[in-house]
């Protein structure tokens, strides 16, 4: 069912949390006193406010009455206002002024694009720690407005934007620590690298479906570019190099990695992606979300040597020879068949007789007493077979039971088979 369209926040806030669909909770703090107001207003005489209000998908277009909002929201900590029809910075300036305690703001899906946010406006913001922008189509002109008038801002979100270039302010912001910038079109690093001169702080960087084609940067600038940078995704760039992975291994502080869906992992096995970047990014600690333990880091070592111990030597990666150093050159593992033995060749001892021959062991112990009939020459009802394990130290074992299957008694090469007769 479609929202109405025109609605202020606060008539949306009113409609949502009355005491009809919101029903009063005792407690301080919980119920929240409004001064008496003009005749026909929506308001109750007391709502019961969350710190943290959902009004997403609301259709809400413009505030309402600032004095409502100051008086519902003063103790208000989170907002998250996606999806609706905000299109006018001023309208937005207008609720945030009046929550004095907000720290998270979600504007995702507002057509902000078609306004200019000023400084002044901006600067109702000031409190803000976490902003998410997604699909808003902030322009960096915006964007550069909010970094300079959001002194404590630690987490961004400008996914879905349609970027393709990244535009540097004119100071940079050293109070983010994250930055999500995923689903836009930058696939030139010149364009990333700007990313790290604006954000000096940087501690985790969200690149995600991004389409990055290389990580073009000698290895001592990465290190100054991004100093703080613990976590990156990667996840489905355009990553086609070694040498890019590789270079991760300049962000100093660098200790989380996101790298699945890239081209250059595709002609591998799963097995074969993880224990190859995993050698590679010796300081990394988490892959793909998963911790890596001191013995995968070495399983994932040992097989990165063996897996380039036959490549010829100019084309050996330099971690070949870190490692070589590390652990030595190692042998090829052995191939074992860990399949189950089929068959096997057995001694059938009869009276005086000894005869070799091969039975199969996915065959039954009656199966068996008929193979043996002619050879015997008993019927199978007058058999009594016992096997007898040559390593083993106990004596041999009756086969009683008809239908158990030979495997089942670890039948190898070299075993006996001894028949007895019932009458004798």
């Amino acid at each position: 069912m479609d929202q109405p369209s025109g609605r202020s926040f606060m008539q949306v806030l009113c409609e949502k949390y009355s005491p009809e669909n919101f029903p009063y909770r005792r407690g301080p703090g919980v119920g929240v006193h409004v001064p008496a107001t003009p005749q026909g207003s929506p308001m109750k005489d007391r709502l019961n406010l969350p710190s943290v209000l959902v009004l997403n998908s609301c259709g809400i277009t413009c505030a309402g009455d600032e004095r409502e909002i100051a008086a519902f929201c003063a103790h208000v900590s989170e907002l998250d206002l996606s999806d609706n029809k905000l299109q006018d910075w001023h309208e937005v300036s207008k609720i945030v002024s009046n929550v004095p305690q907000l720290e998270f703001l979600n504007l995702s899906s507002n057509p902000l694009s078609l306004s200019v946010l000023e400084r002044t406006c901006a600067g109702s913001f000031s409190g803000v720690r976490k902003l998410v922008l997604n699909n808003s189509k902030a322009s960096w002109e915006t964007v550069h407005t909010i970094l300079q008038e959001l002194p404590e801002l630690e987490e961004l979100f400008l996914c879905l934007n349609d970027y393709e270039t990244v535009s540097c302010p004119s100071v940079c912001c050293h109070s983010l620590k994250l930055l999500h910038i995923t689903d836009n079109n930058l696939q030139d690093w010149t364009e990333i690298r700007k990313l790290g001169v604006m954000f000096p702080s940087l501690d985790t960087l969200v690149l995600a479906n991004n389409h990055l084609n290389a990580i073009e940067e000698p290895a001592d600038s990465l290190a100054r570019l991004f100093p703080n940078l613990r976590s990156i995704s990667l996840h489905k760039s355009g990553l086609q190099s070694w040498e890019d992975i590789d270079k991760l291994n300049s962000f100093p502080k660098l200790e989380e990695v996101r790298l699945l869906g890239i081209p250059l992992l595709q002609p591998y096995t799963t097995e074969e992606r993880r224990k190859l970047v995993v050698a590679r990014l010796p300081s990394v600690s988490k892959l793909n979300g998963s911790v890596v333990t001191d013995g995968e880091r070495e399983d994932s070592e040992r097989f990165f040597i063996r897996y380039y111990v036959d490549v010829p030597q100019e084309e050996v990666p330099f971690r070949y020879h870190e490692l070589i150093t590390k652990y030595g050159k190692l042998e090829p593992l052995a191939e074992v068949d860990l399949r189950p033995q089929s068959s096997a060749k057995v001694e059938v001892h009869f009276n005086d007789q000894v005869e070799e021959m091969s039975i199969r062991l996915d065959q039954t112990v009656a199966e068996l007493k008929k193979q043996l009939k002619t050879l015997v020459q008993l019927p199978t009802s007058s058999m009594l077979l016992y096997y007898f394990d040559h390593e083993a130290p106990f004596g041999p074992e009756e086969m009683k039971y008809s239908s158990r299957a030979l495997h089942s008694f670890g039948i190898r090469d070299g075993d006996k088979i001894f028949v007895e007769s019932k009458t004798k």
